[in-house]
């Protein structure tokens, strides 16, 4: 059986989220590389939902490398602010908003909610086009619950981890080691969808 030795573009230059899905692919035999390589413009975000932005990214990224293409759209749901911030979660404190400001943002706007109304999951979207006009993309999806906290705990992951508690672990995403975190997370478990498609192939 020939080896495989495919390159896939991941639409993003995050080097934190390319080594999670370097390391959840494993010893497949497929090479993720970051967008940047092929000095891939951003894509538009203008869709509505995860799965729209996620194809969104994914074509983009085919077009402008010519490979195949994984692109990942996620975010946090917070039922108490009506599922916000949503698919602006990247951008919640604004255009320019940093991983702090996010979760100043979110502490502010969750300031007097009860525990018991603090509910709230990840969601992760990962789409898998084969080229740029693929009718049929794979889509991969992810869900993982938890509570917001009231202050920030770990320094682990980035984005909303040290606001994220994990009641399995009874502690924060940030305090979970990255090997853990990608066994319970939306991301991980999305991946290991598209892993499982890919090393079938």
């Amino acid at each position: 059986m020939q080896a495989k030795n495919k390159q896939i573009v991941l639409a993003s230059g995050n080097p934190k989220k390319i080594n999670e899905l370097q390391n959840l692919l494993g010893d497949s035999g497929y090479q993720i590389l970051p967008q940047s390589d092929f000095n891939t413009p951003e894509a538009i975000e203008d869709g509505l939902s995860f799965v729209e932005n996620a194809i969104i990214k994914a074509r983009n990224a085919c077009l402008h490398s010519g490979l195949p293409a994984i692109a990942d759209d996620s975010g946090l749901e917070v039922d108490a602010l009506q599922g916000k911030p949503g698919i602006y979660s990247a951008r919640y404190a604004g255009d320019n908003a940093t991983d702090a400001s996010n979760n100043e943002k979110l502490l502010a706007d969750m300031a007097g909610v009860e525990e018991a109304q603090r509910s709230a999951r990840f969601q992760c979207v990962l789409v898998y086009m084969r080229h740029a006009q693929d009718p049929t993309p794979l889509i991969c999806q992810g869900s993982w619950e938890g509570r917001i906290l009231t202050a920030p705990q770990g320094d682990n992951g980035f984005g909303y981890d040290p606001l994220f508690w994990v009641p399995s672990q009874q502690c924060s995403s940030a305090q979970l080691s990255p090997e853990l975190k990608n066994s319970l997370s939306h991301r991980g478990l999305a991946m290991r969808q598209l892993s499982h498609y890919l090393t079938s192939l």
